[in-house]
């Protein structure tokens, strides 16, 4: 739905358990609202500027749960713990260019050091209180794809503690080449939910959300790169390799992309934000920390303007 369009259920939802102070397990209301949050590596800047938004507006705990692909989880954790906006350190120049170093694949390194990010960056430079995500009542839902049929899979079962949870974050961030093989979760491997959903929200509607607010990490008028015909056998091979069941999701994702759209456009009950028009493009292994800290900077603003009728509660 636009953001043009007036009266949306969601943000009416979202204004009126506000006003109550209701939590979730204490709803009358007998909605389901999800927050639902796409992936894309660097581009998930501008789904972390937009949960910053969310937090500024105080509305956490008007959401029953949290879906996150890829970065989005990541997004979506920081909002859980409640360091959405303190975690804008994790954008500056030294810890983006340490976490994303293509020239790491000249040495047989990882271009996307997600292990690093998690257990360093995570644990002693931007503190992410783990703890925390795993006790709040807002569950959390992070998606992995598994390497064996291509299925979507929620790891929220899966998460009883930090170090679990930990697993989580790098099984849904695990893109093929760039980051490494597989994770394990629970005896079955699984790489980044963007190889099958990479929108979470087929599994949030499937867990019964009436409603979702969905942070997207492209403009409306921004279709996915289609890769070159190199790329294309490049990832295939790869991925029959490591990953067998996830070779037609690679080859048929722009199908996906379709599906998505339209359950993602065709709900009332369904409010998406998206980077405004005039937002700069991120690619996958974007390293420009100026356009990434603007991308903060435009997800906060279009989150704001996406729900006009509540105020701030923080700074």
């Amino acid at each position: 739905m636009s953001l043009d369009e007036a009266g949306s259920p969601v943000a009416d939802l979202i204004a009126a358990r506000r006003a109550s102070g209701s939590v979730p397990g204490q709803r009358s209301d007998g909605a389901r609202l999800a927050l639902v949050i796409e992936g894309g590596s660097a581009r998930g800047a501008y789904s972390h500027g937009m949960a910053m938004g969310l937090e500024d507006l105080g509305v956490l705990n008007c959401f029953d749960a949290v879906y996150g692909a890829s970065a989005g989880a990541l997004n979506g954790a920081w909002l859980l713990c409640g360091r959405a906006n303190r975690s804008r350190r994790a954008w500056h120049a030294d810890v983006v260019r340490r976490v994303i170093d293509p020239a790491r694949a000249l040495r047989g390194g990882r271009v996307v050091d997600t292990r690093y990010l998690v257990h360093t960056v995570y644990e002693r430079i931007v503190p992410m209180d783990f703890a925390a995500i795993v006790n709040c009542p807002v569950s959390f839902h992070p998606i992995g794809t598994d390497t064996a049929d291509g299925a979507a899979v929620d790891l929220h079962p899966h998460i009883t503690d930090p170090a679990s949870l930990q697993r989580a974050l790098l099984a849904t961030t695990c893109l093929p080449i760039l980051a490494g093989r597989s994770v394990e979760v629970a005896g079955r491997r699984f790489v980044d939910a963007g190889l099958s959903e990479s929108v979470p929200i087929h599994t949030a509607l499937a867990q019964g959300a009436t409603h979702a607010l969905v942070l997207r990490t492209r403009r409306i008028d921004e279709m996915p790169s289609v890769p070159s015909s190199i790329e294309t056998r490049v990832v295939a091979r790869y991925l029959s390799r490591h990953a067998p069941g996830v070779v037609q999701n690679w080859i048929a994702r722009a199908d996906q992309h379709a599906r998505d759209e339209r359950v993602l456009t065709g709900d009332r009950a369904i409010l998406q934000i998206h980077p405004p028009r005039h937002a700069p493009a991120i690619g996958r292994v974007g390293r420009d920390s100026a356009v990434l800290l603007r991308a903060l900077d435009l997800g906060r603003e279009a989150t704001l303007a996406a729900l006009p009728g509540l105020t701030h509660v923080t700074g």
